[in-house]
């Protein structure tokens, strides 16, 4: 998605951040584990290392390759606690790193809000008490700490998928907060980003079927670009995101081109939103079109 490119990086030909955290956080079916498996794509085009912690037991196969991802090249692991999660990373990434030195190491968590820890696991007949959220969040810190430092150095990308809930009795003010890692997890993130999707307006369909779903992701927190900027994404569930939806609106953001009513204009050229792809696509060194196709990184 070039338009969320944007957002997260400043750029539309350059992603998320290697060597930090980035967070992708939201209601149930608004795209999260979508984007972490289109990142987990690019990078293994990149020919980078790729592993999936998937502790809500949701990964798919079939239907990751259907998004273009190669699973025979994913390491896939599914720890039972969120201490073995974090376990499993470290020694993933040591391992590697005494193979290969060099080459980035992207790791998507999935997700981090229903990791329990070896005290929930441990706890009899779902016995809870009224301190476990703030052990959790003690137990979530720790975790954090020790990985944080090892991101930088071993060139470490690490996406983790959260949940949204709702606090209870809230009258005022926003209701939300984040299902896992507490306070602690939004200090240690390069990225923020949450994601909306309507379930009734956003849905697209086809003939009456459901086919895929609209929405918005925007961008809370970031130390690699400007925060509290927002695109649109479209994307389907056979097909997966669509690259360019959002991209007309992100570039009349940038005054790279300008809107008169139903038409754009880009250095003199007139031209309708649906032609704009077609039209970058083909540009040539002499075309108006040719800077955007730079941009995008299409050279």
């Amino acid at each position: 998605s070039y338009a969320l490119n944007r957002v997260i990086s400043g750029e539309y030909d350059k992603g998320i951040p290697v060597g930090m955290i980035t967070q992708f956080k939201g209601n149930s079916s608004t795209g999260k584990t979508v984007f972490a498996t289109h990142i987990l794509r690019e990078a293994q085009k990149k020919e980078y290392y790729t592993v999936l912690i998937d502790s809500e037991n949701a990964y798919n196969a079939e239907f990751a390759k259907s998004l273009g991802l190669n699973p025979e090249k994913l390491i896939y692991c599914a720890p039972e606690s969120l201490e073995a999660c974090f376990e499993t990373m470290e020694s993933l990434v040591a391992e590697i790193r005494k193979q290969d030195e060099d080459t980035p190491i992207v790791i998507a968590y999935d997700s981090i809000a229903v990791s329990p820890t070896r005290d929930e696991i441990k706890a009899e007949n779902y016995e809870m008490h009224n301190m476990m959220g703030a052990a959790r969040a003690k137990v979530t810190g720790a975790c954090l700490r020790r990985i944080n430092m090892l991101l930088r150095p071993n060139k470490v990308a690490l996406i983790v998928i959260n949940q949204i809930r709702e606090k209870v009795g809230v009258m005022y003010g926003n209701p939300e907060t984040n299902a896992g890692g507490g306070r602690s997890l939004e200090y240690y993130l390069g990225v923020d980003l949450k994601c909306t999707s309507n379930k009734t307006s956003d849905v697209i369909k086809d003939e009456g079927k459901d086919i895929g779903i609209k929405g918005k992701v925007k961008n809370y927190k970031n130390k690699c670009t400007v925060p509290f900027q927002e695109c649109e994404f479209k994307l389907f569930f056979d097909e997966g995101l669509d690259p360019y939806y959002g991209l007309t609106k992100m570039l009349e953001t940038d005054k790279l081109i300008t809107r008169n009513g139903a038409w754009y204009d880009c250095c003199g050229e007139s031209f309708q939103s649906k032609n704009l792809m077609d039209k970058i696509l083909k540009a040539e060194s002499d075309s108006p079109f040719y800077t955007l196709k730079e941009k995008l990184g299409l050279v």
